[in-house]
């Protein structure tokens, strides 16, 4: 969340920075009004409480000198002065509530130097990789799929519904060379391997701004008052929730895979068929801890840590710069990365790698000491998507297709795969 004393100190600053993201600023109006009625109704309790301790005092005194009546008197005064402050504690505790609340809902600022834009086609290109192949010059990566036994899409959906991929044979192989490879090439570049639950509290949803749930894209137990992860960076970013961490252990880079779930809605047409879009999918996560100042070099670091999984495998790809509208809830500044899918004729979004700055540490309540003596302070969390996985399967099948129908395994993958074709 953001800091309630930038909202106290330029609620229309706010105001405007939340407006470019196409969130609705009411909450922001609420929190000034509710803010300035609790600092009020403080300040009042404060008197009370300061004229009941002195009240007491007196009391003693009075009952030491024996005089019962002006005693009595006064301790009418203070039953009364007591009323009146369990009065306003209890209007306070439904404002901090409300606060609360609300602070939840506001989203992170954009960085300014996020483009203005109404959807993604106003991300800009940053840059790009490799040679595209003409739009419709092979088939889709459903038909080479079934073709080639990858994945059976029809036993898939009979076990769970549309949306749940069965992997088979060498796909399921396919699936868990990805893996490997992007585990690889993020330990490489520094990241410690996690393996996380996939079910997470409320409070870590929270804690990474999945909670409140707009969309209701998360999958709830709620027997449990447990969620099902949409992304590793929920559990991941989680690990140091609460906890002080000292200057010198960071920066902290983690990487972990992950099977994630969201309830992503189930239009029809090419860009939702095959394993464009689904419920359950893998995906490596790539989650950064850092200083405050060195939190952008960070971002561009991790962007370029994405991009190389996408060279490994040879897949061309753009990289693109999210504007305001398309940057999501708690971002700050982030990239896309998007593979070519020939077969399909589109870019396909594969990883987002994004600087949330001290949006999640302030809700996780997560921070650091420069020195052992010094103030806590909140640092920087980062992620990125390397890569998620089925639309990566989709591009590489797509791109990979030679002309007797087999398909090439990159030279990267193979010692994962253990073959460099599939036929």
């Amino acid at each position: 969340m953001i800091s309630l004393q930038l909202i106290r100190d330029d609620p229309d600053g706010v105001k405007r920075a939340v407006a470019r993201k196409g969130e609705p600023t009411e909450p922001i109006d609420r929190l000034v009004v509710a803010d300035a009625r609790r600092r009020q109704l403080e300040a009042e309790a404060n008197e009370l409480r300061a004229e009941r301790n002195a009240g007491n005092r007196q009391l003693g005194e009075l009952v030491r000198a024996a005089q019962a009546d002006p005693a009595a008197a006064l301790q009418g005064r203070l039953a009364s002065l007591s009323i009146q402050i369990d009065t306003l504690d209890v209007e306070l505790r439904a404002l901090e509530t409300a606060i609360e609340s609300d602070l939840l809902l506001v989203p992170n600022l954009p960085h300014p130097s996020v483009p203005d834009g109404i959807g993604p086609d106003d991300n800009a290109v940053i840059r790009s990789w490799g040679e595209p192949a003409a739009a419709g010059t092979g088939p889709p990566h459903w038909e080479i799929g079934e073709r080639l036994g990858l994945f059976d899409l029809a036993r898939g959906a009979k076990i769970a519904g549309s949306g749940f991929i069965l992997y088979t044979g060498p796909g399921a192989r396919l699936q868990r060379a990805l893996i490997g490879l992007m585990l690889e090439i993020a330990a490489r570049h520094g990241y410690e391997e996690l393996w996380s639950p996939i079910l997470v509290n409320a409070a870590s949803a929270r804690g990474t701004g999945q909670l409140p749930d707009k969309e209701a894209q998360m999958y709830v137990i709620e027997r449990d008052d447990l969620y099902l992860i949409p992304t590793a960076e929920v559990p991941v970013t989680n690990v140091y929730r609460d906890e002080i961490l000292p200057a010198d252990a960071l920066p902290i880079y983690h990487a972990a895979y992950t099977p994630c779930f969201r309830r992503e809605a189930g239009a029809a047409g090419k860009e939702t068929r095959g394993l464009l879009r689904v419920h359950q999918f893998d995906k490596v996560e790539m989650v950064k801890f850092v200083l405050p100042e060195t939190s952008w070099d960070e971002l561009e670091t991790l962007t370029r840590d994405a991009e190389e999984v996408l060279e490994a495998l040879e897949i061309p790809y753009r990289t693109v710069e999210r504007c305001t509208a398309d940057l999501g809830f708690a971002p700050a500044k982030g990239y896309d990365l998007e593979a070519w899918s020939p077969g399909v004729g589109t870019w396909l979004e594969v990883s987002s790698c994004s600087n949330y700055t001290d949006f999640q540490a302030r809700r996780m309540n997560l921070r650091y000491r420069s020195t052992p003596e010094a103030r806590p302070e909140l640092l920087h969390t980062l992620n990125g998507s390397g890569l998620g996985m089925s639309r990566t399967y989709a591009a590489l099948l797509e791109t990979h297709l030679q002309p007797d129908g087999a398909v090439r395994v990159p030279a990267a993958l193979q010692p994962h795969f253990g073959a460099d074709v599939i036929r």
